[in-house]
């Protein structure tokens, strides 16, 4: 079931994200036909800006892990070859050296051209993926299209299926949601803005090759609460490390990222998102973990919003409850 609902629940949550931009157009007087489609070219335009940022990022790190591959094995050698000789453990650090030098060769090629295309020809290899994938992402920009053309009446529709003793709590249920997600949204796109520019800047002062790209990427990553920093910052310190060595560099990125974790934690998100949705932080993993198992990466993109909506259902019936006579007595 989460195969055929993963599609609808993604142009669900694409068409609310690009609903705004719809209505600054309809706002314009263009019609809602040419509004939809230029929203969801504007929001592909987006996913290809981000991926061409990933690709940047490994055309950045790729070559210059296979060039420090073996340096890192001989310093390797130096620090823990004399610790492994006094318990009598023999390494053969130059068949070491030949085969790790062997593998990363042929595992990862000079640039992220060659890497795609190599993923692209495994990819091709199984046509079911391929047929699958392509169906998918034809599916998702179809319904996300006619979504941004019939939202309303989509949701009179569903508001006519609701009893009508229970419409005052459900419009009033949803506009709680609503107002959570738009805050959440808004916020997250302001706070992403500014770190972006932030790290980028800060990496680029303290001489990081590809420091725009790893900067937007850090900062795209704050969506996954935890397991982004986490990954931002090691691509970071590996940059440092792979470029610099061990030394004043990487210094400055750790400060970097620590002055980076204090303004996005202490001060953007409780001020511009929220004070993180109330959610204690495993609940936010437990999140992660569900939704990635149920909808893939996509679902740990959609985990925290997700999360915001059940919240905002638990806690009214967890009022109800507290406040039934039942309960009471």
């Amino acid at each position: 079931m989460a195969e055929i609902f993963t599609p609808f629940l993604a142009a669900f949550i694409l068409a609310y994200i690009l609903r705004p931009a719809f209505l600054w157009l309809q706002g314009r007087r263009v019609p809602a036909t040419l509004a939809a489609l230029l929203t969801v070219i504007l929001g592909l335009g987006v996913l290809i800006a981000i991926l061409s940022l990933f690709i940047g990022l490994l055309k950045t790190e790729l070559p210059l892990v296979k060039a420090q591959l073996p340096e890192w094995i001989a310093n390797t050698q130096a620090w823990l070859g004399p610790k492994l000789a006094e318990l009598h453990i023999n390494v053969d650090w130059g068949t070491l050296k030949t085969s790790a030098t062997q593998k990363i060769s042929e595992h990862i090629s000079d640039n992220a051209d060659s890497l795609m295309t190599m993923t692209i020809d495994r990819v091709l290899m199984s046509g079911s993926s391929v047929i699958a994938g392509f169906v998918n992402s034809v599916l998702i920009i179809f319904v996300m299209f006619y979504l941004l053309i019939d939202w309303d009446h989509f949701f009179g529709l569903v508001k006519n299926l609701v009893p009508v003793r229970a419409q005052e709590t459900v419009h009033h249920l949803a506009m709680h949601t609503d107002g959570l997600l738009s805050q959440y949204l808004r916020g997250m796109v302001i706070v992403i803005s500014i770190m972006s520019i932030f790290y980028s800047v800060a990496l680029s002062f303290v001489g990081i090759k590809g420091a725009v790209a790893l900067g937007v990427f850090t900062a795209l990553m704050i969506v996954i609460p935890y397991i982004g920093i986490t990954l931002g910052l090691t691509l970071a310190v590996l940059s440092a490390i792979l470029q610099f060595g061990i030394g004043s560099a990487l210094v400055g990125v750790l400060v970097i990222y620590s002055i980076g974790q204090l303004l996005e934690g202490f001060f953007l998100t409780p001020r511009l998102v929220g004070e993180r949705i109330g959610l204690h932080p495993v609940a936010v993993l437990f999140a992660l973990l569900l939704f990635g198992n149920l909808f893939g990466f996509f679902g740990v993109l959609l985990a925290l919003p997700i999360s915001a909506v059940s919240l905002v259902l638990v806690q009214y019936l967890w009022s109800v409850y507290t406040q039934s006579s039942w309960y009471q007595k």
